[in-house]
């Protein structure tokens, strides 16, 4: 807080101090004649409230680049986690792509591939757990708003799935938005807690409480870059879009999904996204077991793989944007530190003269 010692008489350069350094982590002034003028000013306020707001300024720099090398510890391994997931689910891919050219339309009678009329959404949002992360959670937050728009508009129903506590904190703040069900995230996404996930959105889609489950998550992209996403994730279409009960299709512009389509009347899968190459599997490959038994063994594995991968990659791109938030702050708390103990030398050069001024001026009345 910023006393005056002279409240009656605070001129313009005061409160161009105040406003310059109200915020500890305020973006400093690219404008270096701004900077100066800024740091020149006079200030009336006492040296123990400068060196009280430089220490201050200290602890909070300390604190943030400790977290920002925590995060960039974190951040390696999420990382790794992203890169080693994708080859399983690009093989998971190629295996269903294998068993399929076996099928025949006809032939394929599993749950997940049942494609009906739309009436109700359910949005899987997979957010962070904590904040101090600039607008990692804020940029989901409202790509799903814009996806509940979209969904009002074509006078569809939904529900959310929540994942993560600042999700949940926003959902449950927002009674106009259905909430199916609420999890907390963890520092550390396993099997266990996709699996109970997947769980979830299968029971719905196959009880047939809803017609289109999609997943909302943050994917990685790189330190600097992370790009919140819709991934359709049931049912998995024959045809490729998925439309209402009037015929509209009800997909997200920029959705990415998979797809079974048929090809010389035999099932083939596409996705609308870059795949990375994995190893061909043998033309001469056979199955043991019936191909329709095994490709309703594969799509739950499928889906548990994919729900596994969004929460990989939106902890990665939490720990990115965390790493680069408070490295930022730093700065920051850097750049503000050094105009603060600039303007406190200053105030304290012009005190020790002023005392030396009223010294020689005594003695020289005295004389």
């Amino acid at each position: 807080m910023w006393v005056s010692s002279k409240p009656s008489t605070l001129d313009s350069s005061s409160l161009s101090f105040r406003s310059s350094f109200i915020n500890p982590l305020q973006i400093p002034s690219s404008n270096p004649s701004n900077s100066s003028k800024s740091s020149s000013s006079s200030v009336h306020c006492s040296l123990r409230e400068l060196r009280n707001r430089i220490d201050s300024v200290t602890n909070t720099k300390k604190i943030t680049e400790a977290m920002k090398l925590v995060a960039a510890a974190k951040v390696r391994r999420a990382q790794e986690a992203v890169v080693n997931a994708r080859p399983f689910s690009e093989t998971l891919v190629e295996v269903l792509y294998s068993i399929n050219e076996q099928l025949q339309t006809e032939d394929v009678d599993v749950p997940l591939t049942s494609v009906r009329p739309v009436k109700k959404v359910a949005l899987v949002v997979i957010t962070g757990d904590r904040g101090l992360c600039g607008g990692f959670n804020n940029a989901i937050l409202k790509k799903a708003e814009a996806r509940i728009r979209e969904l009002k508009t074509l006078g569809l129903e939904f529900t959310v799935i929540s994942v993560g506590k600042k999700g949940n904190t926003y959902f449950l703040r927002r009674p106009y938005i259905p909430l199916d069900k609420y999890l907390d995230g963890s520092n550390l996404p396993t099997a266990k807690e996709a699996q109970a996930i997947a769980d979830d959105v299968f029971s719905l889609f196959v009880s047939e409480e809803v017609d289109k489950v999609e997943l909302l998550y943050t994917k990685f992209v790189s330190l600097v870059k992370s790009d919140p996403v819709i991934h359709t994730l049931l049912p998995l279409s024959p045809k490729g879009e998925i439309c209402d009960i009037n015929g509209i299709c009800v997909d997200a512009a920029e959705d990415e999904f998979f797809r079974l389509t048929t090809k010389e009347g035999k099932l083939t899968v596409e996705r609308d996204v870059v795949r990375t190459e994995t190893m061909d599997f043998s033309p001469i490959l056979q199955f043991e077991q019936d191909p329709v038994q095994i490709l309703d063994a594969l799509l739950p594995l499928y889906l548990n793989s994919q729900i596994l991968r969004a929460l990989q990659e939106s902890l990665a791109s939490e720990l990115a944007a965390r790493m680069t938030a408070m490295g930022n702050a730093t700065d920051n708390a850097v750049e503000l530190k050094k105009n603060l103990s600039r303007v406190y030398n200053r105030q304290r050069q012009a005190k020790i003269t002023g005392e030396i001024l009223e010294i020689v001026a005594g003695a020289d009345a005295l004389v």
